[in-house]
């Protein structure tokens, strides 16, 4: 079994750039929500004739599509994802257009039947309903309160305020504020196992919000507290929550 000082090593040197969580493989484990975001999102696509996938990372959920309406557009920020959602989505037809994550999306009104995303870091509802024609829809799966809080407490301490942000009953009353309807809204608490320290490095250093300013040299004593508690005790049990919004301009 490899030691504290592998893993760790492993951990760091690992490719954080997109979405593909699969360098995790034997190391951690989630639970998926019961909807299928990625099968929704395809029927909803082939369904479009004009789509827009905000936030599209490096495109690997938008790619599992089968097919694309005559338009399809995917905005993303990090200059690494856009290389990645580039190559991936631009031989689908897929035109990749970088953005901020700050409005406004340069798109005109009504521009889109379809705006897809999946886990947004921000949500600008008036610009979604900007850019959805009437009768168009938002389809998303987002990241709910309290994800994954107990390894970012096991870092940081209690957060009480954090754990009350992406309530789903909030996001549905601002995307009502917008103009929106909203059609459906489920909501899931899913299971997360990790198995050793080098899969936390991976994510700390892939998903920068749950511990701002992350570095192994930081954190170096909480992680081999955290390597022990594995070694010890089996694997870190965190939760994940999800909740798919549908949501129809009018």
């Amino acid at each position: 079994m490899a030691g504290f000082d592998e893993l760790i090593a492993l951990g760091e040197s690992a490719d954080v750039s997109g979405w593909d969580f699969g360098w995790l493989a034997g190391r951690a484990t989630e639970e998926r929500p019961p909807w299928g975001y990625a099968r929704l999102l395809g029927q909803w696509l082939g369904r479009a004739q004009a789509s827009l996938d905000i936030q599209t990372g490096g495109g690997e959920v938008l790619a599992e599509a089968p097919a694309f309406p005559p338009l399809a557009v995917a905005t993303e920020s990090w200059p690494p994802n856009l290389a990645r959602a580039t190559a991936l989505l631009h031989p689908r037809g897929v035109a990749v257009v970088s953005d901020p994550d700050q409005p406004p999306l340069p798109f005109a009104d009504g521009a889109f039947d379809l705006v897809t995303s999946r886990h947004p870091a921000t949500i600008w509802w008036t610009e979604i309903a900007r850019v959805l024609r009437p009768g168009g829809h938002y389809v998303a799966q987002h990241v709910g309160p309290g994800s994954a809080f107990e390894l970012i407490e096991f870092f940081l301490g209690p957060q009480p305020e954090g754990r009350r942000a992406r309530e789903p009953e909030d996001e549905a009353a601002a995307a009502r504020a917008a103009g929106l309807v909203v059609e459906d809204l489920r909501t899931a608490r899913l299971r997360i196992e990790i198995h050793d320290v080098a899969a936390v490095v991976y994510l700390l250093r892939k998903v920068i919000w749950w511990v701002p300013g992350f570095t192994v040299e930081a954190y170096r004593d909480r992680l081999r507290d955290l390597h022990e508690l594995i070694e010890r005790d089996g694997p870190f049990v965190a939760h994940s929550t999800r909740h798919l919004i549908v949501a129809r301009r009018d």
